[in-house]
């Protein structure tokens, strides 16, 4: 384990290195003057010389990048130019919104991607594992937003049930910060009450950004599962009198969790970058729409810091998902 972390680590390094030169890269391309951005049209021109000084913009390129790499490595990712607050302190004003959306999304993905695929392989070439593939088929197939937009016409439009948008209705109060999570937070506090509604304002935003992952995931367990239990040991298994629920959790599900890891794991990652979209379409006041916010102002500092927060988040993520291999497969460890 010490040697994966170790290597994940040095990974790590290149990511930042080799993102950070993509997005410096980028922001110098792109037409755009932060320092004209900050003090406006009308400002004066000695007023505008002293921000671009100040920001580093009169220095060669090489200098500003050098900076810029220095500030990622010692945690500044700069200011940004809309809020006039440090990047890093926005993202983590606005990641708990986002980070309590995806792991919702994520539960209901791989809860409901399990089962269903468990079921479509076992009554594998039945009526039961063809409604399986066309769920499948259409999760992987549907883009989010129109997802989010038929959840939203149906659930709140045409019957009323969940909430469109926000994590709270108007006049629910915000429980107080512990954790970040409306939902825990309100449960921390007693506040039942909070926690239904959060919950209520949750359900469609993650059901959306769920479905496509959860259809992933139910193709990779009934592929594998299929697989599996075509294996000799488990006929042998079987000869021997074992019951067919502990074939199927025991020896069949266990093994194909194996390559569903990495799906999974994949899945979180890719669930980060769908709430960007999911958020927009819920108004969900996470990075996503805070990222959004800031490319329509070309806030650069906002956006080259959501872009690297993201890429260690996808390093950390496979470093999880090596480690579960470890625990799931005693071969690796060998």
């Amino acid at each position: 384990m010490l040697k994966v972390i170790k290597d994940r680590m040095i990974m790590l390094v290149f990511v930042i290195f080799g993102v950070s030169i993509i997005t410096f890269m980028i922001s110098n391309i792109i037409p755009g003057d932060p320092a004209r951005m900050i003090v406006g049209q009308r400002a004066s021109q000695e007023t505008y010389e002293k921000v671009r000084e100040q920001l580093g913009l009169n220095d060669p390129l090489f200098v500003q990048y050098f900076n810029y790499i220095k500030g990622i490595f010692t945690g500044d990712l700069g200011t940004s130019i809309r809020t006039q607050q440090p990047v890093m302190n926005d993202l983590f004003t606005y990641f708990p919104a986002t980070l309590e959306l995806v792991v919702f999304a994520f539960i209901i993905a791989i809860f409901f991607g399990i089962i269903i695929g468990v079921i479509t392989a076992v009554y594998n070439n039945t009526k039961i594992d063809y409604i399986g593939r066309i769920f499948s088929i259409s999760g992987v197939s549907t883009p989010v937003f129109l997802s989010g937009l038929l959840l939203i016409l149906f659930f709140y439009g045409k019957l009323g049930w969940l909430p469109s948008s926000g994590r709270l209705d108007l006049t629910i109060a915000r429980p107080d910060k512990i954790t970040g999570f409306y939902t825990i937070d309100s449960l921390i506090a007693g506040d039942f009450n909070t926690f239904k509604n959060a919950i209520s304002h949750l359900l469609l935003p993650a059901i959306a950004l769920s479905y496509v992952q959860l259809s992933a995931i139910t193709r990779q367990v009934r592929s594998s599962m299929i697989d599996i239990l075509n294996q000799d040991f488990i006929r042998t298994a079987k000869a021997n009198g074992i019951s067919n629920l502990t074939l199927i959790f025991r020896y069949g599900l266990r093994n194909a969790l194996i390559p569903t890891v990495t799906v999974i794991g994949v899945s979180f990652g890719s669930l980060l970058g769908g709430a960007v979209i999911t958020e927009i379409v819920f108004n969900w006041p996470g990075m996503g729409k805070y990222v959004v916010d800031s490319i329509g102002n070309l806030d650069f500092p906002a956006i080259m810091g959501f872009t690297i927060f993201i890429a260690v988040g996808y390093v950390l993520i496979n470093l999880v998902v090596d480690l579960l291999y470890l625990v799931l497969d005693p071969q690796i460890r060998e």
